[in-house]
């Protein structure tokens, strides 16, 4: 096992944690603005989240392994009141995010490069107004199945902290991850899918500014399900 595995959480539910090596301006953003907006887990959680933040925010909303950012800088900017706290342990995808937010700063993202499960166990119960799960790695070997975020433990966790009325949203361009999915939020109890025709799921979010990652599917001709679940 090498040395970043055993560095791990037992929970890991991500791949590699580094790409190429960075740029050197990418590292140097990086390295001055991370420690600035990582949440600090050794401490306790503040019963309000919107203390996290240096402006206020009337909600606060979590999405896991958001990758280069995309939809987590665009939200930030649509949603300036509420609160994002962002999950990305690929260091990579946190340099690209960061780099962004250098250019164009928003005042109301925290951020956590590290094992989401982590994150989740240290969040008060019934704190978030949402959870967004995008193109999540979809694990496609059976063996490997046990290592997909979408579980029971892990939806028992977004049933915690979630709000009652609150949306679990996921996408997804692997069939069999979409289906696993539903299967398992149903299973779950605590969920309800917002769906009334197929509309509801091959239609992108609204506001939905798109991926690299999404693009690259669309060109390799897969098509993206886009799912809403309601907590009850």
């Amino acid at each position: 096992m090498s040395e970043e595995r055993r560095k791990r959480s037992t929970e890991a539910f991500f791949g590699r944690r580094r790409g190429k090596t960075l740029r050197p301006a990418q590292a140097e953003t990086a390295g001055l603005l991370l420690p600035a907006l990582k949440l600090d887990l050794t401490q306790p959680a503040p019963a309000d989240l919107g203390t996290l933040f240096s402006v206020p925010v009337d909600g606060v909303r979590l999405e896991i392994g958001f990758g280069g950012g995309e939809h987590l800088h665009h939200e930030a900017g649509r949603f300036p009141g509420t609160g994002f706290i962002g999950v990305e342990p690929f260091v990579n995808g946190m340099a690209k995010f960061l780099s962004r937010l250098d250019e164009a700063p928003r005042a109301n993202i925290r951020l956590y490069d590290d094992d989401a499960t982590r994150l989740l166990d240290w969040l008060p119960d019934a704190s978030l107004d949402g959870i967004d799960l995008f193109y999540p790695d979809p694990w496609p070997k059976k063996r490997h199945w046990k290592r997909r975020f979408v579980s029971p433990v892990n939806l028992a966790r977004f049933a915690r902290v979630l709000k009652a009325g609150s949306r679990f949203r996921f996408a997804s361009d692997i069939d069999t991850y979409v289906n696993w999915t539903l299967l398992a939020c149903r299973g779950h109890g605590g969920f309800e899918w917002q769906a009334r025709s197929a509309e509801d799921w091959r239609v992108p979010y609204e506001g939905w500014p798109g991926t690299r990652y999404e693009a690259k599917a669309l060109r390799e001709g897969r098509t993206p399900a886009f799912l809403t679940f309601l907590r009850r």
